[in-house]
């Protein structure tokens, strides 16, 4: 056995091998190991149905599936190994109109990547699938080039081309510990001796959990057991196959939850059922191999009853077969691809609940992060860093069998889960309850949507399309707009960065000129070494050596473990952390001014406290980082302050503001007024995909200061073009559906581009998408055309910021908010 290289692969199911094959097909094979306790595809991935689902909701995963399916077809080619994949497509059934409107939605998000989906009626689907009642049914969608393969072939495929390139496999090899040398190189500890090397993949499935804590980490996945049932043959196949009939497409009714393929001449019927445990929460036996779990048909019958119902012919067969197996998951069901947090050069690919159809994308991605240096597809749809601390063991048990349970659920864009909720609240959170608050989570923190008021019931109303919360969040933008709201944003993240390199660390992170005064403040960015933006942050001078940061809540971990992995080792740069200890409430409106006023003893004057400054002041009698910023467009302040003190805060204001109109207002409202002001977001109009130039952020962007992160390949790109440019949309003829992002653009059928978010303007009395174009597309005045829920509506490019275009009312000049 090899005793050095530059990788080691930990675990030999089909996600690991992938990555050994790609590392090797980037030119790495000779110094690319792979490490299995046992044999490859013992884990999870020999019992695996083998099913290739293009359908995911996220940007991400979807380009990770379209690759892999992409890559299957081309496998067998390249390595002479029969991987079993058979093209037989993919009907999902809908028996309702909001699952229609999802498949719409997640059709126009297949568009814009490439992937190929056709809409049936209910007569058609019959014709396709000749065995399936078509009662209850409004229609359904299909992606013909969808089908299954045969998981082990597909792995020894992997493992052949990997060899083939000069990779090592390792069978039989059992990892005891990972240890990490002075100098930073890892040493993967087996029981046939150590390997030394540079970079570590984690991709071992059940096992997840016990490899991170043999490098000090938590890893936020448990498996869920997962039941499907293989039948006797049926005549009518059999008959199909003499007849020489083509097979028939997996067939899934996602609102029975289940899903069925034909296998050799019976069924293979896979429910999702509720009520399926979690296993092997404190890991498998490091002797497991081949393990099933004893079936539960009693938690299945429901789905049986269903399928028989859609599928009278599987009611007529007996079962041959029932496996029950461990399937990984994670708390939102999609996997975990990239860097762990807060060590270096240590990978994660666990957590695939559909490791089949992302095995192959998840290893391409990693082998380009790994040997070149950054992915190059947005991955913050599987980022390990989107979860954080909060991701504890009794946490996982509670989500992730909730998202199992809710696979086949219809996955609404406004969709907030129940399982593990409440659990990181801000102090005001009674009060905002009080007063109404129907709350969202990012990060384990709870935040207000919206405010049920005027009689309406407290709880949330998901819809693709305009639903009861529409009506309230116009409520709260009107009395932001006209008089004084409070936000409850106690979730960003927030840190200080201090010390005597502090200033030159900072400048050198962000492409943004750092703000030279203290008090001063500058919305900054820091690239990927591509150009593309990888991190926004709002950051305030403290003093010549001290500089405080805010940025996403959703993404406290990776920007935090981003920003910490560029610090100098030297010690002249210290990092605190300060989320959980620090509150944050955002007042805005016209009245603002006025209300803050009356309980604080600062000069809030325009001159006094000008746009973009910061000042420490007192409110009542709490101590306040007073920052004159928001992400609404009016006049107001963000009060950062130390989150003992926030209840105190709360009612100083509401005390003083009733008779000025103070309202809470929630994050809908602020997203709604957000995209009237052309403002962009991380994850969306912001993206390692797209330099910062494409999202339009030139001015935040400062060539002349010298070097910074990402700096020259920016230039580089700006120098050979641009392919995008982010626009300002105003859509028309919109009545009951906006924009939600991922829709694609069109200019005389030609997708052009693709909006990144979209919603009703409020303030300006229109529906707006935010979207990335063709340059060529992108002069105001240019008329497109936008595909919202499976129709097109005419869009035409409009300036930026539609409401208060000067900025007049931000900035409070010509007394724009008198």
């Amino acid at each position: 056995m090899k005793t050095e290289a530059r990788v080691a692969v930990i675990g030999g199911g089909v996600v690991g091998v992938s990555a050994l094959y790609h590392l090797a097909k980037k030119g790495w094979g000779d110094d690319v190991v792979l490490l299995e306790k046992a044999e490859l595809t013992s884990g999870s991935t020999w019992h695996a149905a083998g099913l290739l689902p293009l359908f995911n909701m996220s940007y991400s995963v979807g380009q990770i599936h379209k690759y892999s399916v992409n890559l299957y077809h081309e496998l067998e080619a390249e390595t002479g190994q029969s991987v079993g994949f058979k093209t037989v497509g993919n009907i999902r059934l809908a028996m309702n109109e909001d699952r229609m409107d999802e498949y719409y939605q997640y059709a126009a998000t297949a568009r814009t990547i490439g992937v190929n989906v056709e809409f049936l009626t209910p007569e058609e689907i019959r014709k396709i699938w000749p065995l399936c009642t078509i009662d209850g049914l409004v229609g359904g969608m299909m992606h013909p080039d969808d089908g299954y393969i045969q998981p082990a072939d597909l792995t020894q495929a992997f493992a052949k081309g990997a060899r083939a390139r000069g990779a090592k496999i390792y069978r039989n090899t059992a990892v005891i510990g990972i240890e990490q040398a002075a100098s930073g190189a890892w040493i993967v500890k087996t029981d046939k001796g150590d390997i030394r090397c540079e970079h570590v993949i984690s991709a071992t499935g059940n096992y997840a959990r016990q490899t991170g804590a043999m490098v000090g980490l938590d890893i936020p996945v448990i498996p869920v057991e997962h039941q499907f049932i293989v039948t006797e043959p049926h005549p009518e196949l059999q008959k199909r196959k003499a007849d020489g009939l083509p097979e028939m497409a997996v067939l899934r009714e996602s609102d029975g939850a289940w899903y069925m393929r034909e296998e050799n001449n019976g069924f293979i019927l896979g429910p999702y059922e509720k009520g399926a445990p979690c296993c092997y929460v404190d890991g498998p036996d490091p002797r497991a191999e081949y393990e099933l779990f004893q079936e539960d048909l009693e938690r299945l019958e429901p789905h049986i009853e269903a399928a028989i119902n859609r599928v009278p012919a599987f009611g007529e067969v007996g079962i041959k077969q029932v496996y029950n197996g461990a399937i990984a998951y994670t708390p939102d069901g999609n996997p975990i691809i990239g860097p762990a947090w807060d060590i270096d050069n240590f990978w994660l690919n666990e957590g695939h609940s559909f490791g089949i159809t992302a095995a192959g994308g998840a290893g391409w991605q990693l082998a380009e992060w790994i040997v070149d240096g950054e992915p190059t597809i947005d991955m913050l749809g599987v980022e390990p860093r989107r979860f954080g601390d909060y991701a504890t063991k009794s946490y996982l048990l509670e989500k992730n069998e909730e998202a199992y349970a809710n696979v086949f659920s219809v996955h609404f864009p406004d969709e907030e889960r129940a399982a593990g909720r409440p659990l990181r609240t801000a102090p005001c959170y009674g009060r905002m309850q009080a007063r109404g608050a129907v709350f969202g989570q990012k990060f384990g923190w709870e935040r207000p949507n919206f405010f049920a008021t005027e009689g309406m019931a407290q709880e949330d109303d998901w819809s693709f399309r305009r639903s009861k919360w529409f009506a309230a969040i116009g409520r709260e933008i009107d009395n932001v707009t006209n008089k004084v709201g409070l936000l409850d944003m106690t979730a960003f993240a927030k840190c200080r960065v201090s010390g005597p390199g502090a200033d030159k660390f900072l400048d050198y992170f962000v492409a943004n000129s750092l703000p030279t005064k203290v008090g001063g403040i500058a919305l900054s960015h820091a690239l990927n070494k591509n150009g593309g933006i990888h991190s926004e942050f709002t950051i305030r001078r403290e003093s010549a050596d001290s500089f405080y940061l805010v940025s996403a809540g959703a993404l406290q971990r990776l920007d935090h473990d981003y920003l910490q992995k560029h610090m100098p080792t030297d010690g002249s740069v210290v990092f605190t952390q300060l989320t959980g200890s620090t509150g944050v409430l955002v007042l805005a409106g016209p009245r603002s001014r006025q209300l803050l006023q009356r309980v604080s003893d600062a000069d809030l004057s325009n001159e006094a406290f000008r746009w973009l400054t910061a000042q420490d002041i007192r409110v009542g009698a709490a101590p306040v980082n007073a920052m004159r910023v928001n992400y609404v467009g009016e006049l107001g302040w963000e009060l950062h302050h130390p989150i003992e003190y926030q209840n105190h805060i709360f009612d100083a204001l509401f005390a003083a503001g009733e008779d000025l109109g103070l309202k809470p207002f929630g994050i809908r409202a602020m997203d709604s007024m957000r995209i009237e002001k052309s403002y962009r977001m991380v994850g969306t109009e912001l993206s390692i995909e797209y330099s910062a130039y494409e999202s339009a952020m030139d001015r935040f962007v400062k060539m002349d200061k010298g070097d910074f992160l990402g700096r020259d390949a920016l230039l580089a790109w700006q120098e050979r073009g641009i392919d995008n440019l982010l626009v300002t949309l105003e859509v028309a003829d919109v009545v009951d559906a906006d924009a939600l992002g991922n829709n694609a653009l069109t200019k005389n059928g030609e997708v052009i581009g693709r909006a990144t978010g979209g919603g009703h303007g409020f303030r300006v009395g229109k529906s707006l998408a935010l979207g990335m174009v063709k340059p060529a597309c992108a002069e105001p005045g240019t008329t497109l055309e936008i595909e919202i829920l499976g129709k097109s509506y005419p869009a035409t490019v409009v300036p930026d910021s539609p409401f208060d275009t000067k900025q007049e009312r931000l900035r409070d000049v010509n007394g724009a908010n008198d």
